[in-house]
């Protein structure tokens, strides 16, 4: 598990005032007579319109105004009000917080004042919706903004429906908002479901609609039915006392509820359950008692009690598959829970994927890699995986490689410039094994020829076949036995 990094403020510095670094307008400022000080603020602030401010992998958070004391809670010190503190400079009214961060950060935050007046940033323009208001947000030079979150009116959409269901289990009512794909009117087919915990906030938030909508229209995914169930009491339900009255809520009430109104395919590896923090808890926990309804579970930024982590560890294998991730901002007790849980899926050989981003425990976080769970569970065309045919091998393995993501070798970050696959096959046979990216093309081929029984192990170094480094984004590795395909993953290459 990686370490939480401090924060960097991002900050973009403006090409002009002189080409000056931010250290040397600090410098030149403190060296001024007094009476030239505000003037050089008003002109670097002049040039600089847009903030936080950013040089390289150096940034700068930056407020102006009257204050006694400003500081810079966030996502980055667990919003801390007193933490990461500004410093005034010299007699004028400017202060200012330098850091270093991850270049593709994404982070929530804002300015308390004073000690007790809390604001957003009022010179970045870059806002993101919480679930206690709107946050600043933070993003580094190579991060980039999930696109299927936005709202696409040249793309088919699909229908929300509302429907107020009492549960006989909990004695209470609660809104579930059903999504229907854009062509379930016109066609006859049945199709997979996710369940989403906290799921009005999903839509509210996180934009999971529109988040399907574009998978669907970019043939990321298959035609879905999402199914979106709040909470009435959260922390009860998900993780305390009413876990299992809303267990049974979920699997004897809601999903014979929808199997009966729509039309649903009812094979667990049709079946996805998804949800973060508490959310994800809940997700995990159906997915042990309820293997039979739920083959699919995706936790982001995930509590994991104790009665899931030694219910796998002590139970048989169940055919589930994961979706797993956290930001390396996250809470630290949950960085802890997940990284005691992950040797346990490991050890009982569950299919996984686990990633981390330099990010917190927010939305903004959880919005952008829904597409990762859904594109793992219900692969469409685009990302070039094909279902199993009719005679696989008996017995094959293909694991998530490691690391991942991957190749940017720093401490910090601790990734490799390499990344490591393994895979199995119970017979000598004719195999290969190939990389492919987003867009289905082979970039390339690891392993293609005889190979003996066994565990066997292939590096990529983030080359295609001519020896040319490829740029950062998600590729897939393919395991191909007798002309099969067997199985597919994903992976993230960062540069």
């Amino acid at each position: 598990m990686k370490k939480i990094s401090y924060v960097i403020f991002s900050f973009l510095l403006s090409s002009s005032a002189n080409s000056q670094t931010f250290q040397n307008f600090i410098s030149r400022v403190t060296n001024a007579p007094q009476a030239q000080r505000d003037a050089l603020v008003d002109s670097f602030m002049a040039a600089n319109p847009v903030l936080p401010l950013r040089e390289n992998d150096m940034a700068h958070f930056i407020y102006r105004g009257t204050a006694t004391r400003v500081n810079v809670p966030g996502d980055a010190n667990g919003w801390d009000a007193s933490a990461f503190a500004m410093t005034r400079l010299s007699t004028t009214s400017l202060w200012y917080h330098s850091r270093t961060f991850e270049s593709d950060a994404r982070l929530d935050y804002k300015f308390v004042v004073n000690g007790s007046n809390w604001i957003l940033d009022p010179r970045n323009p870059h806002q993101v919706s919480g679930g206690f208001g709107p946050n600043s947000e933070l993003r580094m030079p190579e991060y980039v903004p999930p696109p299927e979150i936005q709202f696409y009116a040249g793309i088919p959409h699909g229908s929300l429906r509302d429907t107020s269901f009492f549960s006989i289990n909990l004695n209470n009512s609660r809104t579930i908002r059903v999504y229907t794909p854009p062509d379930y009117a016109a066609s006859s087919e049945r199709y997979p479901v996710v369940l989403f915990h906290d799921g009005l906030e999903f839509i509210s938030l996180a934009q999971a609609n529109n988040v399907i909508d574009y998978l669907i229209s970019q043939n990321r995914i298959a035609p879905i039915i999402a199914v979106f169930v709040p909470p009435v009491n959260r922390r009860e339900e998900y993780a305390t006392n009413l876990q299992h009255a809303f267990t049974a809520f979920i699997a004897t009430e809601v999903m014979p509820w929808v199997d009966q109104r729509y039309r649903t395919r009812t094979d667990p590896a049709s079946r996805a359950v998804l949800g973060s923090s508490d959310g994800g808890n809940i997700s995990l926990w159906l997915g042990y008692a309820h293997p039979e309804i739920f083959g699919n579970i995706a936790a982001l930024s995930s509590n994991v009690e104790n009665n899931i982590s030694t219910g796998f560890q002590n139970s048989p294998k169940l055919n589930l598959k994961f979706y797993l991730d956290m930001g390396t901002y996250d809470i630290a007790v949950l960085l802890t829970r997940m990284n005691n849980f992950l040797p346990i899926l490991q050890a009982k050989g569950y299919v996984y994927q686990y990633l981390e981003f330099h990010e917190g425990h927010s939305w903004g976080n959880w919005r952008a890699h829904i597409d990762n769970a859904l594109e793992m569970f219900f692969p469409g065309s685009a990302v070039g995986v094909n279902e199993p045919t009719e005679n696989p091998p008996q017995r094959f393995g293909l694991h998530q490689n490691y690391p991942n993501p991957f190749n940017r070798s720093t401490e910090r970050s601790r990734r490799s410039p390499t990344t490591a696959i393994e895979y199995e096959i119970a017979q000598a046979s004719q195999m290969s094994l190939a990389i492919y990216n987003i867009q289905g093309q082979l970039v390339q081929t690891l392993f293609d020829g005889m190979q003996s029984a066994g565990r066997h192990a292939a590096l990529w170094e983030g080359k295609n076949n001519f020896g040319e480094r490829q740029a950062s984004g998600i590729y897939f590795y393919r395991l191909q036995i007798g002309g099969r395909v067997v199985d597919m993953r994903r992976m993230i290459l960062l540069r």
